[in-house]
Parts: structure tokens; C-alpha cells; sequence
């Protein structure tokens, strides 16, 4: 391995090759910041574009936009309440909340340190660990993957605020939500109403826009504040230093990185899960569990430097096995196969200069990000907050139908988003937070789908679902996470009772 990454180190670090990085890089943050687009349909739209290009020019502009897409998801997420992708929902839980204390600028600087660090410390794992933790993929079958979704549903135990019933109602409306659509199993098609533009569910960046972006841009009309935040409000020098407070983070960076990491590893559990295992994670560890969701910027920490992690460490089931660790996973899978790479263990034999080229090129990625991320996109977009909320909310509005028809050139998608908007709006102003209902629609069709194979393959013996050692140890964390909040709860009202 030593020998594979020294050969090499000359190619990464050619002027063109750290071009293309940068270039990735830019074009990351742009597209991670748009809301209605994706990493996955920025890489999906570049494979085309680097035919006839070098391999690790090509894969070096994948490498830098994953990354720094990932990261760029935290910017609307903190500023405007807006996913820039899935994985973002998680930050909005403190990052928009430090928004509205005038805090913007710090819970931006918290997100791009935290997402850094993930993502070396995954670049690292997948330059160490490829061949060795691929293994690990091998323990996890249909039964073991339906305890992971499951073990991510149990987290909405510790995202429901202070309603426990409006927490759980939310829950079981994304879980029907995520119904929508053919059956995979029997091939019936289930809640479509005749519609064919429902027979693969609602999708998932309509949902996303309506349920987290409409409902501010509704609050910002119906304030009409015809005044944006001062400019001296947004300045980072006033409002502290990350690294300046590396030691009350460091814990969760830890921690999360490992949990962001872990994750990846399992192909197809993908981001989504690991912000939100890494955010349940650090609340519960925390010693004021009460301020998450409130402002708290570990959970900020927690968020970004699961999703950072994830990223690499979702390549080591994809080079060494052929298998994607996430979407974005699969789609550079595409690129690999484009270019003459074919996936799987002869990759680190037949071409070691570029397989281990595109290890080094994540991690330069992520020391790119700190730059872009944390200089110019802060500063750029941080301005977006000294426009009045009169002029934003249109302008939001704007972008948002744009973004949503872009997808996929649909009025339908554009007329499922008002009323997606509408009903969410009405949800979040009743208390029923909408962090449940995405988390249920996203990991609802996961644990359905698994379910149904891992009882298919074992002739429909339930017990099957808790055979293998590893499925147990799923049974027993999830029973854990939903356990710690409900011993909370009931402290609680113990304590009030006296």
C-alpha cells in the first residue's frame, strides 16, 4: 500500500490535477448550496463531461465535489432554514435556531471546521482501511440492514421536542408518506391515486423543499419586516473562534467522525443516518441535553462531522467490493466504470496509482473545503441575511420553484410542493416537528424493503431477524436509544409529581 500511495503522490500533485480538485471543489459549494439540487445529481451531470479526460483529473473533480457539496448543504440549512441536501435537515435543528440569536456567522464556522475534520479523519480511514474494513459490509445482510434503519427511526426519540405524541404522529406520517409508490415486493401500487407521477413516491427534494423551506418563507411574509440583520452582526471576528474552542468540541468531532465513518461502511445506509446517529449521540452525552435544538452548536459539531465522515468512508465498500456505501457512492461508481475502472478488489492490484490517487485527492478535498468553505462561502452567503425578509422571502420563493422544477421538469412537482409547503406550515405551527416526518420517510421504505427480503430468504421465520450476532447488537443499541429518553421522561414527571 505504502508503494501504491507513493507512486502516487507525483500525479496527485500536479498542478492539473490539484486544479481539477479546486474546480470540484468550487463547483461543490455551489451546487451543495442551491437547494433543490444535489451532490448526486452534480456528479451525475460532471460524468458526462469528463469523457476523454484524464482518470484522475476526472476523479479528482468527483473527489472535491462531494466534499465540499456535503458541506455546502449547512449553508441554507443554517441561514435560511433550507436543506441544501438530506443530510442537512439535521443541522437546521441548531444551526437556524443560532441564525435567529444572530449567531450565523459562528454556527458557519462550526459547520465547516466540523465537516473538515469528518472528512479527513474518513479520507484517512478509506487510505488505510479499504481493504480490511470492506470485510466488514460482509457481516450485514437484508435482516442486519433493516435493524439499521430501525436503529435510525429510534433516534426520532430524541428529536421530538417536548410533545412526545405529536413527536411520534409526525413519525407515522413520514412512515405513510414513504409508502407512497409500487410495492416492491408485490409490484401493486399503493396510495397513487391514479397518478403516475406517484408510482416512485413522493420525491424526496420536493418533500425536502416543501417541508423545511416553505414554512420560513410563509413566516417572513407574514412578518413583512421590511429591515435585513446588521452588517456588523455578521462579522466573524465578533463572534468567536472555532478553534479557539477546540476542546469543548473535540469529543463530539470524535465521535461522530466514528459513528459518520461506521456508517459509510455500510452500503446504503448513506449520510441521512449518520448527522442524525451522530446528533442523537452527542445530545445524549451532553451534559445540558435540553439546549439541543435551541442553539447548541455541538449539535451543529455533531451533524456535519457525521456527514463529513460518511462521505470517504462510503468509497470503501465501493472500490473494494462494487458495492455504494450511499447514492453519491454509486453514481461515482459510474464515473470508475466510464473511465476503464472496474470496481472491486483487482482495482487495488490492476490500477493502484489512480485508485490510491482518488484516496489522496478526498483528502486534499477536505483541506480545500476549510479555504472555500470557511473564507469565501461564509462570507458570500452570510450576506444573504442583511436583505429585509420583505425582499428574501420572494427571492427564496423564487429559487425554490426554480430548483424544484429543475429536477425534474415537472408542473406536477411544482403544484405537490405548495401543497406540501402549505400542509407543513400549518404542522410546524401546531408543533409537530418535521424532522420526524423526513427521518420517517427516508429510513420507512429501507426497513420495509429489507424486512421483506430477510423474511422472503428465510421462509417467513421472524426469528431470522435476530440470528446472526450482529443483528443483536443492532436490537440492543436501538432498545438503548429509545430507552435513555424515556427514562428522562419519566425523571421528569417524578419530579414534577413531588
Amino acid at each position: 500500500m505504502i508503494d501504491a500511495l507513493l507512486s502516487a503522490l507525483p500525479h496527485v500533485f500536479s498542478l492539473s490535477n490539484l486544479f481539477a480538485v479546486l474546480l470540484g471543489s468550487m463547483a461543490g459549494l455551489v451546487v451543495g448550496a442551491l437547494p433543490g439540487l444535489t451532490v448526486t445529481t452534480g456528479i451525475a451531470v460532471l460524468i458526462p463531461l469528463t469523457f476523454g479526460m484524464e482518470p484522475l483529473f476526472a476523479l479528482g473533480m468527483m473527489a472535491g465535489m462531494y466534499n465540499s457539496g456535503s458541506y455546502a448543504g449547512a449553508i441554507p440549512a443554517i441561514l435560511l432554514r433550507v436543506p441544501g441536501t438530506p443530510a442537512a435537515v439535521a443541522t437546521i435543528l441548531d444551526g437556524y435556531e443560532m441564525t435567529k440569536q444572530n449567531r450565523a456567522a459562528y454556527a458557519l464556522q462550526v459547520a465547516v471546521v466540523s465537516g473538515v475534520i469528518g472528512s479527513v479523519l474518513s479520507a484517512l480511514s478509506l487510505i488505510a482501511f479499504a481493504p480490511a474494513l470492506a470485510k466488514l459490509s460482509l457481516l450485514f445482510g437484508p435482516a442486519e440492514y433493516f435493524w439499521v434503519a430501525l436503529l435510525g427511526l429510534a433516534t426520532v426519540a430524541s428529536l421530538l421536542g417536548d410533545d412526545l405524541l405529536k413527536g411520534l404522529l409526525a413519525a407515522v406520517i413520514g412512515l405513510l408518506l414513504g409508502t407512497i409508490g409500487i410495492d416492491i415486493s408485490s409490484g401493486v401500487e399503493r396510495f397513487t391515486f391514479g397518478r403516475l407521477e406517484f408510482a416512485e413516491g413522493i420525491d424526496l427534494v420536493v418533500l425536502l423543499t416543501g417541508l423545511f423551506a416553505i414554512p420560513p418563507v410563509l413566516e417572513m411574509i407574514e412578518q413583512a419586516s421590511r429591515e435585513g440583520m446588521p452588517r456588523e452582526l455578521l462579522k466573524l471576528k465578533r463572534q468567536g473562534s472555532v478553534l479557539r474552542d477546540w476542546r469543548r468540541f473535540l469529543p463530539v468531532w470524535m465521535r461522530s467522525s466514528v459513528i459518520g465513518i461506521i456508517v459509510g461502511i455500510l452500503p446504503g445506509a448513506g449520510g441521512s443516518i449518520s448527522c442524525y446517529l451522530a446528533y442523537n449521540d452527542a445530545k445524549q452525552r451532553s451534559k445540558e441535553p435540553e439546549t439541543f435544538g435551541k442553539g447548541n452548536p455541538e449539535g451543529v459539531a455533531a451533524s456535519e462531522a457525521g456527514n463529513g465522515a460518511d462521505n470517504a468512508a462510503s468509497l470503501i465498500p465501493a472500490l473494494s467490493l462494487g458495492i455504494p456505501g450511499s447514492g453519491v457512492a454509486a453514481v461515482i461508481l459510474g464515473g470508475l466504470l466510464v473511465h476503464g475502472l472496474r470496481p472491486g478488489p483487482q482495482l487495488f492490484t490492476e490500477h493502484p496509482d489512480i485508485v490510491y490517487g482518488f484516496m489522496l485527492q478526498m483528502l486534499i478535498s477536505a483541506f480545500f473545503l476549510i479555504a472555500l468553505g470557511g473564507l469565501a462561502a461564509t462570507r458570500i452567503f452570510g450576506q444573504a441575511l442583511r436583505l429585509p425578509p420583505v425582499v428574501l422571502a420572494p427571492m427564496i420563493l423564487l429559487f425554490l420553484m426554480i430548483g424544484v422544477y429543475a429536477v425534474n421538469n415537472s408542473l406536477f412537482d411544482l403544484s405537490t410542493l405548495v401543497i406540501v409547503g402549505i400542509v407543513a406550515y400549518a404542522l410546524d405551527r401546531l408543533g409537530y416537528p418535521s424532522v420526524s416526518i423526513i427521518l420517517g420517510v427516508i429510513l420507512g421504505p429501507i426497513a420495509e424493503s429489507q424486512l421483506n427480503l430477510a423474511l422472503t430468504i428465510s421462509g417467513g421465520r421472524p426469528l431470522a431477524l435476530i440470528a446472526s450476532p450482529m443483528s443483536m447488537i443492532l436490537v440492543f443499541l436501538t432498545a438503548v436509544i429509545l430507552f435513555i429518553p424515556l427514562r428522562a421522561m419519566w425523571r421528569t414527571r417524578k419530579t414534577q409529581e413531588k
